[in-house]
């Protein structure tokens, strides 16, 4: 993409003083805004963000959550005259309203019934008069669907019905079905009432909407105020309900949100960019029995009013908010982390995780400094979480399945360990430059493995990596604008379209070549701790990074390094196609090279079965050896009959008893090569499976061949067990060159939103051969 979105210049005097005086002395530069969020609808950048506080109810019954935002703001210029938020169709906004700031004042509390309120609230001052509707918002961008845009004048901040729409506008959707109304603001100063503002929902994206609320006209610059928005939100791309019987214990209901990319502007409006940071504050109001978890530095639990209450104390921007809430328990599992999980599978999470999560944070301390987040939890979700893991600050999210893999586990974690330091703490600007976050992390996720578990196991999972990169871009095309680290976001398309393996891989392999370029890796370690204590709890460009490293090895800047010919770090950032330098991987040798011998027997000409089939006992093997050997089997499918065949009678049993990563791999080899008799293997590992990261890979191969009657087959048989989501994917997949399918007996799907298939951070448009499982999707 072209080179991101200067900073703006300081201001110069372009006048001289007269010729008696001294030339008046050039103004101060304003400060730096971020670059523009073309996949954010919202004013981000006309305002200061200082803190969110959200009330939220939890109506699992309904599939609802009611919330109260509570947004305190500063405006940056002279009278605003609107305020845009980023919001989503599936949530309906109630009201809105604006409230002058009291100096000094506490965070507000939240009444979940309007008994509560009344009983703790002061009666309200009448209210000032209030600002008219907003006008007309600019049209959308293309890719948007026609307006339906409708000013609502905002009920009073008490529960009120949406009023009438004004002639010759479409009424107001009524909002869902609920017993109660969205929590009610409770505040400890006056002015205790808050003054009702007009506001619209326009569309934006197929991923979005804009809410824009209007403003007191006499608002002045770094005046402090307060937007209070209540909404109810159903099923949207962030928020996942699980019913019982999609939970491991099969007892209570499950929620949980996942806010990567754009999709926490279904769970609360909001400045919906990595360019904005905040504090936020959270109430939780859940059934009975529910535990409740956020991402958030302190957490209570007030038994006599049933809620829990968390605040974080570090700026995060807003996809890093994340909720859960189960039946889940915990254990410590080391002085400063614990792990949850329902009660079925706390004893092999403590049993995997016990003792060596500390170790992990404090050789990644070692390297970058303090970890700045206090604690750092880890919660196991059940197998319908879209992706593998997620970086929540202080709760790291991750998918039960991978338990059964402890290699897969290992890198996973130590993956989100590193974001504490690299997307947490400093954070990408924008969604062009995703690498920011995933090329440090899987750097530093290196180091980290490096340092635990040695250079021969790292270079092992690298080149596992690697490969999956150079599949990918076979499949791609190397002149696929995706490829390339800064890539151009075009307004309409989803940020989560650009999560792939060039983020990861890609961005890698120029932190890699950035850290050779100073000789020892020691000392580009203490240049990633002096750019993280820089910049923490902001947000940057990749300009930030470069310009920082070069000033701090003046040598290196003096040499022209950014210059060299083949190699110009413009080039790494902008040019399509693979890595422009690999990392040398010589030190894993002694696991890669009996990898590719062992590759080598089974496809040379003429076949020596006994010999390859004697030559490595798959047992002793690493689980990184064994993917390796099969991803390297898939990219070379379909094979010769005869191999197949030998290759089944040698491992087919062995791989039984081994873990999903390498299950799923033989058993695409069994499904690209058409090999009937172990065809069996495949319903039953479909029959058992609820993760997406485990059967949408195999119903794409299944459909991409000559099997599609046999996976309608097993969908047929096993669509209830399968979260909504999941199954409108499966269905897409076997709807592909067929006439639609024949309507579900499922009540479920009609509770779907598309676009939560979309939502995700990996997209599944791609061939099998790229599925989720090659990339370490967490950010």
């Amino acid at each position: 993409m072209a080179a991101p979105a200067p900073r703006p210049p300081g201001l110069c005097c372009c006048r001289k003083g007269s010729a008696a005086g001294p030339e008046a002395p050039p103004a101060p530069p304003p400060p730096p805004e971020p670059p523009p969020d073309v996949a954010s609808a919202s004013s981000s950048q006309l305002f200061s963000l200082r803190h969110l506080h959200l009330g939220l109810e939890l109506r699992p019954e309904a599939r609802a959550l009611a919330g109260c935002l509570v947004l305190e703001l500063c405006a940056l210029r002279p009278q605003p005259r609107a305020l845009v938020l980023d919001v989503h169709p599936a949530m309906h906004v109630l009201s809105a309203a604006y409230r002058r700031a009291a100096a000094g004042e506490a965070p507000c509390s939240f009444a979940f019934s309007p008994a509560e309120a009344a009983a703790a609230a002061p009666a309200p001052l009448p209210p000032p008069p209030c600002p008219p509707p907003p006008p007309p918002c600019a049209p959308p961008c293309a890719a948007s669907p026609p307006s339906t845009a409708t000013f609502l004048s905002a009920p009073c901040i008490a529960a009120g019905p949406l009023p009438a729409a004004a002639p010759g506008e479409p009424p107001a959707s009524p909002p869902p079905a609920a017993a109660e109304p969205p929590p009610l603001p409770l505040f400890a100063q006056p002015p205790c009432s808050a003054c009702p503002l007009g506001f619209r929902v326009d569309p934006f994206t197929d991923y979005g909407s804009s809410l824009t609320v209007s403003l007191p006209a006499a608002l002045q610059p770094h005046q402090p105020f307060q937007i209070i928005v209540r909404y109810i939100t159903a099923d949207g791309p962030a928020i996942w309900w699980l019913d019982p019987e999609l939970t491991y214990g099969n007892a209570k209901p499950f929620v949980f949100t996942q806010g990567h990319s754009v999709c926490n502007r279904s769970f609360f409006p909001c400045f919906d960019t990595p360019a904005v940071k905040c504090t936020y504050s959270a109430t939780v109001k859940a059934p009975a029995g529910i535990q409740v978890l956020m991402s958030a530095t302190q957490s209570t639990y007030l038994e006599e009013e049933g809620v829990y209450q968390f605040y974080m104390e570090y700026p995060v921007p807003a996809y890093l908010v994340a909720l859960v809430a189960g039946d889940l328990i915990h254990a410590d599992i080391g002085p400063r982390s614990r792990v949850w999980a329902e009660p079925c599978l706390l004893p092999t999470a403590i049993s995997k995780l016990s003792g060596i999560v500390e170790r992990w944070l404090t050789a990644a301390e070692s390297l970058y400094g303090p970890y700045i987040w206090g604690r750092y939890d880890i919660v196991f979700l059940p197998p319908s979480f879209p992706i593998v893991a997620m970086e929540n600050p202080c709760l790291t999210f991750i998918i039960s399945s991978i338990l059964e893999s402890d290699e897969f586990l290992i890198i996973d974690v130590i993956h989100e360990v590193a974001h504490s330091w690299f997307g947490n703490a400093v954070t990408n600007a924008t969604w062009e430059e995703m690498w920011l976050s995933e090329g440090l992390a899987t750097y530093a996720q290196r180091r980290i493995t490096t340092e635990t578990y040695g250079a021969a196991f790292t270079c092992l999972e690298t080149a596992f990596r690697l490969d999956a990169l150079h599949r990918q871009m076979k499949l791609l095309g190397e002149d696929n604008p995706v490829s390339k680290l800064q890539v151009k976001l075009e307004p309409g398309v989803n940020p989560s379209n650009l999560m792939n393996l060039f983020t990861y891989e890609k961005g890698y392999c120029f932190v890699y070549y950035l850290s050779q370029l100073c000789g020892d890796p020691r000392h580009f370690d203490s240049f990633l701790r002096a750019y993280i204590e820089k910049y923490k709890f902001t947000s940057v460009v990749a300009q930030d990074l470069l310009d920082s490293f070069l000033n701090f090895f003046p040598e290196l800047k003096e040499q022209c390094v950014e210059s060299k010919a083949g190699l110009e770090f413009e080039r790494w950032l902008n040019a399509t196609g693979p890595p422009l330098a690999e990392p040398d991987l010589s030190q894993g040798s002694s696991l890669t090279r009996p990898v590719e011998m062992l590759f080598k027997l089974w496809t040379t000409e003429p076949l020596d079965s006994v010999a390859a089939a004697s030559s490595v006992d798959l047992t002793k093997w690493r689980t990184f050896q064994t993917v390796l050997f099969l991803d390297r089997l898939l990219d070379g499918s379909p094979l010769p009959h005869e191999v197949i065949k030998k290759l089944s009678e040698c491992y087919s049993s062995q791989l039984d008893s081994m873990n999903a990563e390498i299950r799923i791999r033989w058993l695409q080899i069994v499904v690209r090569n058409d090999y009937y008799p172990d065809l069996y293997k495949v319903r039953r590992f479909l029959e058992n499976q609820m993760s997406r990261m485990y059967t949408i890979p195999l119903y794409e191969d299944l459909c991409t061949g000559t099997l599609k009657s046999f996976a309608l087959e097993i969908f047929y048989q096993t669509q209830n067990q399968l979260h909504p989501n999941l199954r409108k994917t499966i269905q897409q997949i076997l709807s592909q060159g067929l006439n639609p399918l024949p309507a579900i007996d499922t009540t479920a799907v009609t509770t779907d939103t598309p676009a939560m298939v979309l939502e995700d951070k990996v997209s599944e448009a791609t061939n099998g051969a790229i599925s989720l499982r090659d990339v370490n999707v967490s950010a």
